[in-house]
């Protein structure tokens, strides 16, 4: 009689994984960002090193943003689609993963069509409180030195508006359901929301990640980003709702692509380039 048996495989330990949540709740986090802004953040560190540690002063050097990414237009066109559509991928993500840990993500983030009109009336307010400011520090800041200029490509395809109407709303779609949405409900599972100052941890957290992926620019939109960080952390804690935010960060976005790029070419003198 043979004795040879087969030998069934050592499980894997999945069940002691899933028994432990908060370790699962910081993997998540982890590839999440890591798959998103948290790599961008990484990336704008390394930039600033590299911007500081050069002979030029950090005044004098200049940041393109949307840039072109062909010479040839309908392959530009095509790749700039491409960027957007595979950009949003982790905001698709984070709604999957709070989707299958329970409830309906879009009610549960405020990011529904419930409430048009006061999400559009506090987005506005918003813009009105922070864009105006933000747009302030930037010239502050190049006045000071600790700025580089900030270039917003503008290119003179009859779809380059429409396009960069719609990269404006996958940063405000990225941002603001990865950075706050789903970085507030994940930290609040982990804890971080009790206590006299447990919310003002995660705000600050989140804030804190918002202007690291700023740092390309210079140290002030680092802190013109953390500032606006906490008054969005601040206002999701209180209404409940992301829509508001994304509306906001919508308008600033377009302003700064569209509109500033428009002011550049209108009053150069305002945003010329120390020697």
């Amino acid at each position: 009689m043979s004795t040879d048996q087969t030998k069934t495989p050592a499980p894997f330990p999945q069940e002691a994984w899933l028994r432990n949540p908060r370790r699962r709740i910081w993997v998540e986090i982890s590839i999440v960002l890591g798959l998103s802004l948290g790599a961008s953040a990484i990336y704008s560190i390394v930039s600033l090193i590299d911007l500081l540690t050069r002979a030029t002063p950090l005044a004098s050097q200049t940041q393109s943003l949307n840039n072109a990414l062909s010479s040839r237009e309908w392959l530009d066109f095509t790749y700039q689609g491409l960027a957007v559509f595979f950009g949003l991928m982790p905001v698709a993500l984070v709604l999957y993963l709070l989707a299958i840990s329970g409830g309906n993500p879009f009610r549960r983030l405020g990011f529904d069509l419930s409430q048009p009109g006061k999400d559009i009336g506090r987005g506005v307010l918003l813009v009105l409180g922070i864009g105006i400011p933000g747009l302030a520090l930037y010239f502050v800041g190049r006045a000071f030195g600790f700025t580089v200029n900030v270039n917003p490509v503008l290119g003179t395809y009859w779809w380059t508006i429409p396009m960069l109407i719609l990269a404006a709303v996958k940063a405000a779609l990225t941002e603001e359901l990865i950075v706050v949405a789903y970085l507030f409900t994940r930290l609040k599972e982990l804890g971080w929301g009790r206590g006299r100052l447990g919310m003002w941890t995660i705000i600050f957290a989140a804030a804190v990640l918002r202007g690291s992926y700023h740092l390309y620019q210079g140290i002030g939109p680092f802190f013109g980003n953390l500032a606006m960080g906490m008054i969005f952390g601040w206002c999701y804690n209180r209404w409940g709702r992301v829509m508001p935010l994304v509306v906001a960060h919508w308008i600033i976005d377009i302003a700064s692509f569209i509109g500033y790029a428009w002011a550049v070419g209108a009053f150069p003198g305002l945003f010329k380039v120390p020697a």
